[in-house]
């Protein structure tokens, strides 16, 4: 392989989806079940790297939820997020995966997560991934 050809071949290495530590996310209890209070948290700042580069990818996750009776736990979130820093998973992905795991902790009325992904070879990604009980 060429010097040339050697340098588009370049890749970090990235951690697996195993590396998301959804068992960072804690509930708290929500005093006003029945209430229809929707919840909404927005995340600026998520990262997470392209499975076939490496290259890092950011975004802007948005969670809403109605509860039925518990919370996520904001620092346990944040935290979460953070785990996705280095795992190799596609945009598409993402919000498929912070929705099934916020499902299983919540147990919530409804639940939608949005991404919006900062452009990569002038394409914006946005994704959205809804749950309804």
């Amino acid at each position: 392989m060429s010097q040339e050809e050697d340098k588009f071949s370049r890749r970090w290495d990235v951690d697996t989806e195993e590396a998301i530590d959804a068992d960072m996310l804690e509930a708290i209890p929500f005093q006003y079940p029945g209430s229809a209070t929707e919840v909404t948290y927005l995340y600026p700042e998520f990262t997470s790297v392209c499975p076939w580069t490496g290259l890092p990818d950011f975004g802007e996750l948005t969670v809403s939820y109605i509860p039925r009776d518990k919370l996520v736990e904001l620092r346990s979130l944040k935290y979460y997020f953070n785990s996705f820093r280095n795992v190799g998973i596609l945009q598409e992905h993402v919000v498929n995966r912070v929705k099934d795991d916020l499902v299983r902790l919540l147990n919530p009325l409804s639940l939608t997560v949005k991404a919006r992904f900062r452009p990569r070879g002038g394409i914006v990604t946005e994704v959205q991934a809804d749950f309804r009980s």
